[in-house]
């Protein structure tokens, strides 16, 4: 058991540890992200996010439901369904900016650009850490249908996407005005909820398990909701590129063949 939670907390910090890694390019970088380049990382983080959905959640909940027979997808398309309703609720109910846009989404407030840009990032680093904690907590409860290699999975996949994620985040922030050190601490703050998430839900394994197969789902749903509602636009905004679909692609693929080769 003691190295299962070894293992749970480094794959917990790992997607973490990925954002932060991105953020820190403010001090490598002057200027703030090429268009295209912005473009392609947004891309390959939407294709890592669906594959993870996939494969990494999707498939595990239908195997812990396989003795449903073949009502064994219920549990998945019930709990897809959750995650799409959470995200949209958060969506209306917090203030936040995407980037690209001129116009804030949610509630009037009156929160500076800024912290409404790191807020937009926050939102859809919720289901990610969602996802780690609900793979984890399956996988320090002894869960058949989670390995230690397929949770290590999922934590470097969603870490590959929080790299360009921080970078995405943490050089508007540069741009804004802001110093290095700040727009650093802003990038990495948006990264926080991830390990927070993660450990809040291992804690409430004991409630998780019996539902686990609800809550892998949810997540699936939950991250498929920020690729389609924010990312694919992000990526596709302004004139025709095809740099967005061939990194979503190659984003999809890693993620797919790391799942495959660790499990």
């Amino acid at each position: 058991m003691d190295s299962t939670m070894n293992s749970a907390i480094i794959g917990i910090l790992i997607p973490f540890a990925g954002t932060s890694l991105g953020a820190a390019c403010v001090y490598a970088m002057r200027g703030e992200l090429n268009h295209q380049v912005q473009r392609g990382l947004t891309g390959f983080a939407s294709g890592v996010m669906i594959a993870a959905s996939i494969w990494s959640l999707l498939i595990p909940a239908m195997e812990e439901s396989a003795h449903l027979g073949r009502f064994g997808f219920v549990p998945a398309v019930v709990g897809f369904w959750l995650g799409i309703f959470l995200l949209l609720a958060l969506d209306r109910l917090v203030p936040h900016l995407h980037m690209y846009s001129e116009e804030a989404e949610g509630p009037h407030s009156h929160l500076q650009r800024t912290t409404m840009l790191v807020l937009a990032v926050t939102l859809h680093n919720i289901p990610e850490g969602m996802a780690v904690g609900v793979v984890y907590a399956g996988l320090l409860a002894d869960q058949t249908g989670i390995s230690a290699a397929g949770a290590l999975a999922l934590s470097l996949g969603i870490a590959l996407q929080n790299m360009p994620e921080g970078a995405i985040i943490s050089m508007p922030l540069k741009s804004a005005g802001m110093g290095s050190h700040k727009a650093f601490i802003g990038g990495v703050l948006s990264g926080i909820v991830e390990p927070i998430g993660a450990v809040i839900t291992i804690a409430l394994t004991a409630f998780i398990l019996p539902v686990l197969p609800y809550l892998l789902s949810l997540a699936a749903g939950a991250m498929c909701y920020v690729v389609v509602e924010e990312l694919i636009p992000e990526m596709s905004a302004g004139e025709h590129s095809d740099i967005g679909v061939l990194s979503f692609a190659l984003g999809f693929t890693v993620m797919m063949a790391m799942d495959v080769a660790l499990s």
